[in-house]
């Protein structure tokens, strides 16, 4: 899978957390401009683990906070299968 195919799949999961319409990039801080509270962190990460079928550890979400750095998230998760 593709870094743009990753970027697409996460900002169509991060939709139903983004009513204001923030314009989502790799750089977009998750948490910090999408005002998001760390339980709604934590269902769109589990969201994201069941659409790439991974897991991500706790100390990783919590030193994850752009998309770009999600996205290396999930392609390393991937890989490792």
């Amino acid at each position: 899978m593709t870094d743009t195919a990753i970027i697409d799949e996460i900002c169509r999961l991060l939709a139903p957390h983004n009513p204001k319409g923030v314009p989502l990039s790799a750089a977009t801080d998750i948490p910090k401009e999408l005002n998001i509270d760390s339980v709604g962190v934590l269902d769109f990460i589990m969201e994201v683990e069941d659409t790439f079928d991974i897991e991500i550890p706790m100390n990783v979400v919590a030193e994850t906070h752009t998309i770009g750095d999600l996205v290396k998230v999930v392609e390393a998760r991937v890989r490792k299968g």
